[in-house]
């Protein structure tokens, strides 16, 4: 195991976390209060205790997180199959894409433990140069459970980081 590596990257997700987790504005200092959940943020629903939020599926299904207070989401969804982890960035609806310049954003999963770059895949419609689909394969996603994990990436030199937990649903209608 990598040790330094796997410490390196946590101390760095927790700085990330503490500087733009939920309820923080890009360019604000990191404080107990944005580093606290909070019963509701800024963008009108409620925090859970864990500091995560309270979204429904996103449109695809997938688990969403919240980027810089509302400012983005970002919905993981993953197929075990192939196993491959996706996320997609939306806009502070919850719903419309929103592309990003990035080439790609990091996926930290707590159990089993581990880190998968997504790399950029733009969908239709998306603008040169620029993505709201990231992609990436790891033999860990193959797992199939509810995964709990950190999201982080950096959009306009501005880290964002947010942290997500799927939760048991039946797709059966």
């Amino acid at each position: 195991m990598k040790t330094s590596q796997v410490s390196l990257f946590t101390v760095t997700t927790l700085s990330v976390t503490l500087m733009v987790g939920c309820g923080a504005k890009p360019g604000d200092e990191p404080t107990t209060e944005t580093a606290a959940s909070s019963e509701e943020s800024d963008h009108g629903h409620p925090h859970e205790e864990e500091g995560g939020h309270g979204h429904g599926a996103g449109p695809h299904d997938g688990t969403l997180a919240d980027w810089g207070g509302g400012k983005y989401h970002v919905e993981f969804t993953v197929n075990h199959d192939k196993q491959e982890g996706t996320v997609y960035i939306l806009g502070n609806d919850e719903k419309t894409p929103s592309p990003i310049k990035a080439e790609e954003i990091q996926l930290s999963i707590k159990d089993p433990e581990m880190q998968v770059t997504l790399k950029a895949s733009p969908q239709e419609g998306d603008p040169e140069g620029t993505a709201s689909r990231f992609v990436g394969n790891h033999e860990g996603l193959g797992v199939v459970q509810e995964y709990e994990g950190t999201i982080t990436g950096v959009v306009d030199d501005t880290p964002y980081s947010g942290n997500f937990k799927e939760e048991p649903h039946d797709h059966e209608e």
